[in-house]
């Protein structure tokens, strides 16, 4: 059943109706799970596939993996939180989750399907009709799962230029898609797979367009409060609040760089800017993946796949759905999502049902163009935890 029972023109109902319908849609989401204490895993062979990244030449400082049951919290740490300090990682620690933030637009979207308030088949002409002309038939469907045919403004010479001059530059987030109005599609809508950084952006404009709130509000109504995130948010600036997971750059010669508040946020916005923990991360994916967030008839739709692999790829084979991805490994299936950036690399996976969830944290950007031997012991290690989440030994 829909969380929203009709769907209001906005220039007949206004403002004051959209609030009172986003809110009814609230209600009707159980709270966040009940805080669970964490506890160090206890399995050895996991702890020690999660060490060998870390002491492998050119591995990242620290890694954390978070597995939760209900109110059950199994942690695995390795190496330390900040270089000259013994802090190990924990699960309040906070961290950037890079393209995993895609999962958020994906929900506040979906929320807003089950609201009424948007539909997967409308179109950017419809919704953003200030955008080119020539993107105008691409759909929010295509934008969540990546088949738009979208330019990737974070590959445009002007972005490019503005970051290297200033890594703390601070765009306009709202026009960050301006870098490539000038290009054509890469194809035609639908016809391929192409991961784009703009499809994101696309979606957190369109959600801000037909509810008239700005996309950080949206974040707060329809995920935070639902599922009790205190951790989570998508700062503007580059700072991180405190503590943090230190990320680093990690040269196999020289000493390891702290990156952690290298760049700013802004650039990224809704397609990697988001800021967490891994157990409000953990939390989050349960409730995505399969939990009480979207409605059953919505989350049909969110697992219609198509071939893609996430940035990075994650565990086992991946497909891609509306900004969710299926892993399945040796041990079964999870649905989730990656992300990488200075500093850090974040997979975030639930179970079908909503009933458990994994994280799996390191601090140092992996990535299939710098380090392939590297990403696959990553991949390798968090199939062991997916098959430790669910229910069989690595």
């Amino acid at each position: 059943m829909s969380l929203c029972s009709r769907r209001p023109s906005l220039s007949r109902h206004g403002g004051r109706a959209v609030t009172a319908l986003l809110a009814a849609a609230l209600a009707l989401v159980p709270a966040g799970p009940t805080a669970a204490q964490p506890r160090d895993g206890g399995d050895q062979a996991l702890q020690a596939r999660l060490q060998a990244l870390v002491d492998r030449p050119g591995g990242p400082p620290g890694a954390i993996a978070v597995l939760r049951e209900g109110d059950r919290v199994r942690v695995y740490r390795a190496g330390v939180a900040e270089l000259g300090t013994d802090r190990a990682p924990r699960a309040t620690d906070h961290m950037r989750l890079a393209s995993a933030s895609k999962a958020f637009s994906g929900a506040v979207a979906l929320r807003l399907v089950d609201c009424g308030l948007l539909g997967l088949d409308d179109t950017l002409a419809e919704r953003l009709p200030a955008l080119p002309a020539a993107w105008g038939a691409v759909t929010l469907r295509q934008l969540l799962n990546h088949t738009s045919g979208l330019p990737d403004y974070s590959s445009a010479p002007a972005f490019g230029n503005l970051l290297r001059a200033d890594p703390h530059h601070v765009f306009d987030p709202r026009h960050l898609l301006d870098f490539v109005a000038d290009k054509d599609l890469g194809f035609t809508p639908g016809s391929q797979y192409r991961y784009s950084n703009s499809d994101n952006i696309a979606v957190a404009l369109m959600a801000e367009a037909v509810t008239g709130q700005r996309y950080e509000a949206l974040l707060a109504r329809q995920v935070y409060r639902p599922l009790g995130l205190t951790g989570t948010s998508l700062p503007g600036g580059y700072r991180l609040p405190s503590p943090y997971l230190h990320g680093y750059d990690v040269p196999l010669d020289e000493p390891a760089e702290d990156v952690s508040t290298q760049f700013g946020a802004s650039g990224a916005w809704a397609s990697g800017g988001m800021v967490s923990t891994p157990g409000d991360f953990g939390a989050f994916m349960a409730a995505y993946a399969g939990g009480p967030l979207i409605s059953d008839a919505t989350r049909r739709q969110q697992r219609s796949f198509v071939p893609g692999d996430s940035e990075p790829a994650g565990p086992g084979a991946n497909r891609a759905g509306l900004a969710i991805f299926e892993y399945t490994t040796r041990c079964g299936v999870v649905y989730g999502h990656t992300g990488n950036t200075s500093g850090y690399t974040q997979l975030g996976a639930g179970t079908p049902d909503g009933g458990r969830s994994l994280t799996v944290s390191v601090t140092k950007q992996v990535r299939q163009a710098t380090d392939p031997e590297l990403l696959d012991q990553l991949r390798s290690v968090e199939e062991d935890f997916v098959c430790a989440l669910l229910g069989d030994q690595p």
